[in-house]
């Protein structure tokens, strides 16, 4: 029992900062389990998506905000606690996908996605955030609501984009930070806040550690002289006894 009543209490536990701002404790656990699952996505290491899943429902709690608790002083962010939901989805769906690819003797080999993907990310992206902002504001979201609408549905695409393989979905999240740290400061979520901005450099040395990857997956180019005898039958004999 003191156990969990412990638990309780660390689950609960918060800081007080400078100014009166409050940090929970477990938006700092969330985000670095969050740290953690990133940089083993770098290395495509499959514990990187549990590992993540565990940050996502820490985060979740932390986002529905007065949601939960009526005595919590940082406002709930809808689109922020929505793409833990998904990312938990999505990396289900990647977990699975990666393993298939291990049991296969392999891993996920880095690959640009095709125009038509392309095409289709930054649809959804635009499409996305015009048509959730509304949906976010009546719900009661943070101001700008289409900042929240922006990062949930640009962490989606990222989250997908990951566990196809793609090389843009680091592109993606740098899209995603450029507007999400804003947001979070503004909000008093500090601790996820620097995490994005620690967040924007790592995707950036993820995207060209990836980019190498999968120039390294590419066959190499056959530097072997092609045989300049003509052929003929007795060529073939002589190559077939050789075989």
């Amino acid at each position: 029992m003191n156990v969990f009543l412990w638990l309780v209490d660390a689950f609960n536990s918060q800081w007080m900062l400078p100014g009166g701002q409050v940090l929970l404790v477990r938006e700092v656990v969330g985000n670095a389990f969050g740290l953690a699952s990133a940089l083993g996505g770098m290395q495509r290491k499959i514990w990187a998506w549990p590992v993540g899943i565990v940050g996502n429902l820490l985060l979740l709690t932390v986002f529905l905000g007065s949601i939960l608790n009526p005595d919590h002083e940082l406002p709930h962010l809808l689109g922020q606690a929505g793409r833990q939901v998904m990312f938990i989805i999505v990396a289900i769906y990647g977990w699975a996908r990666w393993r298939q690819a291990s049991s296969s003797g392999g891993r996920v080999t880095p690959r640009w996605a095709p125009n038509s993907a392309r095409i289709g990310l930054v649809l959804v992206m635009v499409i996305g955030t015009i048509a959730l902002t509304p949906l976010f504001r009546a719900l009661g979201s943070w101001e700008p609501v289409w900042a929240d609408a922006w990062t949930f549905v640009g962490s989606l695409l990222a989250t997908y984009g990951m566990a196809k393989g793609w090389t843009e979905f680091w592109l993606i999240w740098i899209a995603v930070d450029v507007v999400g740290v804003p947001l979070l400061f503004s909000s008093g979520f500090y601790a996820t806040g620097l995490m994005y901005v620690f967040y924007g450099v790592f995707t950036a040395v993820g995207f060209v550690v990836w980019c190498r990857a999968q120039a390294n997956a590419k066959p190499q180019v056959e530097t072997i002289m092609p045989d300049p005898r003509p052929i003929t039958s007795t060529t073939k004999t002589v190559d077939g006894d050789r075989g």
